[in-house]
């Protein structure tokens, strides 16, 4: 398959290959990485760097996979201070992520060889790398058949293949097997992930199950204040609903369900916590016009069943007292806050269609049952409804929730245990 691909590259360079160049010099972001993607200045690149062993090359192909990688470099720097780090990218725009959030961790920054087989072979032999890892995708035959014929041994991380990319894989397995084979090891999200690349034709040995790295970074640090509900002024055994990190536009409609909700379940108690703590009396003029009575932390005021939480540091306990969590940001395009805070204290959580800055968390978690979406006040006043009534199926959506947070804890220090060991094997181990 590799000589027909070669083959085929040629081909390709023949028919298109005049065109492909002219974009390239027309177009300034190709014009500046294309020579060094075959590999020339790569010297020049590499004068007067310090590169000792053991030699890691990290690959991620854009923004997305330069996010998932972070928590890893910056822990492998932590565990071999002494090793160098390379870091790659294909995309510019990847580049320059991984160049600003990195810059203390990496020892040499660098694009990533275009498939050609002088390429790779200019960049693999230059380097010398002592493992390779390949952060979720971006499989290259040359370039993994170039490390193979040196004995260095490559390792994907963050693997995942979802049910589309599985139907492709296995339409077109006597291509993508080889790739997969190419691997020392592995590393899957989840098991299912795992599963699928078993049935591809990869073996089970080959393949490990150490979660998402991407959660490293916004996975909690669980409150350990001794602090109990009566500090906040809320009754212990009432119903309570904390909605937190709201914004403009967001409290409106939380005070109007709670309003709403109140005739049905008179004992809710319900923390508002604004974003902004400076916003407190903004929210509660609002919750005075709404007919509700509030009480604001910042002013040690007690005795409303509404709270407005406007002080800072104090919402992941009210989150481990709570019996539903509303995530703010989520209503209005702000990109939404972290769901797995009320989450890792098996809370089921709401949030609105707008988390794209926790888009994949917020994904798991409707996708295990741990959280719901809800598109606007009468959904979310349905589904408080639903939950409020019913502790078993809290119960349920909580637990689903906190047992995915509980797998991804310490899926860092799982990749660093591997990397270690392979390092440990030497080049051609595994």
């Amino acid at each position: 398959m590799l000589i027909l691909y070669n083959i085929l590259q040629i081909v390709a360079l023949i028919v298109v290959g005049s065109l492909l160049l002219v974009k390239a010099i027309l177009t300034p972001k190709h014009r500046r990485r294309l020579p060094l993607r075959l590999g020339y200045g790569l010297d020049r690149q590499l004068a007067g760097r310090k590169l000792p062993a053991p030699r890691l090359w990290f690959h991620a192909l854009s923004v997305g996979e330069v996010a998932s990688s972070r928590s890893l470099v910056k822990a492998m720097r932590a565990a071999l201070p002494d090793a160098a780090i390379i870091f790659s990218t294909t995309t510019e725009s990847g580049a320059r992520f991984a160049e600003a959030s990195l810059a203390a961790e990496v020892d040499c920054f660098i694009p990533f060889p275009l498939d050609f087989k002088p390429s790779v072979a200019r960049f693999i032999q230059r380097l010398a790398p002592d493992l390779f890892v390949l952060v979720e995708t971006d499989f290259w035959p040359n370039f993994l058949d170039g490390l193979r014929r040196r004995g260095i041994p490559a390792l994907l991380v963050n693997g995942r293949i979802s049910a589309r990319s599985f139907a492709s894989y296995h339409r077109f397995r006597i291509f993508f097997r080889p790739l997969f084979r190419a691997f020392a090891a592995i590393c899957t999200q989840t098991a299912e992930d795992a599963e699928r690349l078993v049935a591809l034709g990869v073996s089970g040995r080959r393949v490990i199950t150490l979660g998402n790295l991407k959660y490293e970074a916004v996975l909690p640090a669980l409150a350990t204040a001794a602090v109990v509900p009566e500090d906040f002024g809320l009754v212990a055994d009432r119903l309570l609903w904390v909605a937190g990190s709201t914004h403009v536009g967001e409290e409106e409609v939380v005070l109007r369900v709670y309003r709403r909700l109140l005739p049905r379940f008179p004992d809710l108690q319900l923390v508002l916590a604004p974003r902004q703590v400076e916003r407190g009396e903004r929210i509660a003029a609002l919750a005075d016009r709404e007919g509700l009575s509030a009480s604001r932390r910042s002013r040690k005021e007690e005795g409303a069943a509404l709270l407005i939480l406007d002080t800072i540091g104090e919402l992941a306990a009210l989150y481990r007292f709570c019996d539903v969590a509303f995530i703010g940001g989520s209503l209005v395009a702000a990109g939404g806050h972290n769901p797995l805070e009320p989450a890792a204290f098996f809370k089921p959580v709401l949030f609105g269609p707008h988390m794209e800055d926790f888009g994949e968390v917020s994904r798991d978690l409707l996708e295990v049952g741990g959280a719901f979406e809800v598109t606007g006040e009468e959904e979310l006043f349905q589904r408080l409804c639903l939950l409020l009534a019913d502790s078993a199926l809290r119960r349920e959506c909580g637990g689903s929730g906190g047992a995915l947070v509980q797998e991804q804890r310490g899926v860092t220090d799982r990749h660093v245990a591997l990397i270690l060991e392979l390092l440990s094997q030497g080049k051609g181990g595994g």
